[in-house]
C-alpha cells in the first residue's frame, strides 16, 4: 500500500515507484501530478541517436552544453546525450 505523501502529491503509488527507480522527489512529483489521460508518449519525434551522424550529435550536445564535445567520437557523443 502506497504511503499517503499528503494533498500536494495526486498519485502516491506511481510517487513510490518513481522514488524507488531513482527519480528526484521533484520530478517524481510532477510526473505523479500529471493526469494520465494528458501524458505524453514516450519517445519523441527524432530518430534515434544512432541514424544521427557526427555533426548533428556535435550540435545538440553543444546546444544542451556538454563540455567536451569536440574531443568525442560519435559513441560518446551518444552517451553524453542520453546521460545529460
Amino acid at each position: 500500500m502506497a504511503k499517503e505523501h499528503g494533498k500536494q502529491i495526486k498519485d502516491d503509488e506511481q510517487y513510490e515507484e518513481l522514488r524507488d527507480q531513482g527519480y528526484s522527489k521533484e520530478k517524481a512529483a510532477r510526473i505523479a501530478n500529471t493526469p494520465r489521460e494528458k501524458a505524453g508518449k514516450k519517445g519523441g519525434k527524432h530518430p534515434p541517436y544512432e541514424e544521427w551522424n557526427k555533426d548533428e550529435l556535435y550540435d545538440k550536445a553543444q546546444e544542451v552544453g556538454i563540455e567536451g564535445r569536440s574531443d568525442m567520437s560519435k559513441d560518446e557523443l551518444i552517451k553524453a546525450l542520453r546521460n545529460h
